[in-house]
């Protein structure tokens, strides 16, 4: 297939399309709403947590935007075994074998996601260390949930690359809600820390169960109804999670106030050696 056809594909059919062009525009407009909110930080801790905030709407729109035009979609055959096995797709007119897998995805989510946690590991004060294991394991949940929806040699390893993205996941849920919400008691910054802590941990989880339920799946869920599911979260999970964070290092920037891996004290000040 080429990139015109899937573009074309995209475009006739009113719920994918929807789910990725409105996608598309309210990442553009919480981006300059971002900037807007940041313009006057001063704090280089503040400032960073900022840049990594505003990477999350700046990726979303190339991601979105590539899974539009045609660029990051492709059609695969699953294995034997699977619910979809055996299926076909209308492009261009004629019956092609196999589904149509939005992969593209992963690669906004091996972006973006570690950027929000980079932004939330410096709001709670955390050391480099907790802070790159997390990221770490992250991006690992990202590339091995990208290897379970493109293996179509086994219908056993799509499954088993799935719990292992699941696996590297339940660390990073560790960090979230064991590690981290005592750096941020530290620093002073509990109260926002947990909000977007539980908010974080909730949305992530709904992730693994769409993809279980979707195409790539159990098939439970058409491409278009997946598609919406994923944006939806996206929306929250993202825009909604970064108006809050930044809303809160925008008034508070003194609480936050520091080097970037300097640890603050809850009075704002930088914590002694």
């Amino acid at each position: 297939m080429t990139q015109t056809d899937l573009f074309e594909y995209v475009l006739g059919d009113p719920l994918l399309a929807s789910s990725l062009y409105v996608n598309i525009a309210l990442a553009g407009v919480s981006l300059l709403l971002f900037v807007f909110m940041t313009k006057d930080l001063e704090d280089p801790r503040a400032r960073l947590i900022a840049v990594s905030v505003l990477l999350v709407p700046t990726v979303s729109v190339a991601s979105y935007t590539g899974l539009a035009s045609g660029l990051t979609i492709g059609i695969l055959e699953m294995p034997a075994g699977h619910a979809a096995e055996g299926a076909s797709v209308m492009i261009g007119g004629e019956p092609v074998d196999g589904v149509v897998s939005l992969w593209g995805r992963y690669l906004t989510w091996a972006l973006s996601t570690p950027a929000i946690l980079l932004a939330l590991g410096l709001l709670a004060g955390s050391d480099a260390t907790s802070i790159i294991t997390a990221i770490t394991f992250d991006i690992a949940m990202c590339i091995t949930g990208l290897a379970a929806a493109l293996t179509t040699s086994s219908h056993a390893l799509r499954w088993f690359w799935y719990f292992i993205s699941c696996a590297c996941f339940a660390v990073v849920v560790y960090v979230l809600l064991v590690k981290w919400p005592e750096d941020a008691a530290a620093a002073g910054t509990a109260s926002i820390f947990n909000t977007l802590k539980l908010l974080t941990v909730v949305l992530w989880i709904a992730y693994p169960v769409v993809w279980a339920l979707g195409v790539e799946g159990i098939a439970v869920l058409p491409v278009g109804v997946t598609s919406w599911a994923y944006s939806l979260l996206d929306v929250v999970a993202k825009y909604v999670f970064a108006f809050l964070l930044l809303r809160y290092v925008t008034t508070n920037e003194r609480v936050v106030s520091g080097d970037v891996l300097d640890v603050p004290s809850a009075s704002g000040a930088l914590a002694d050696d």
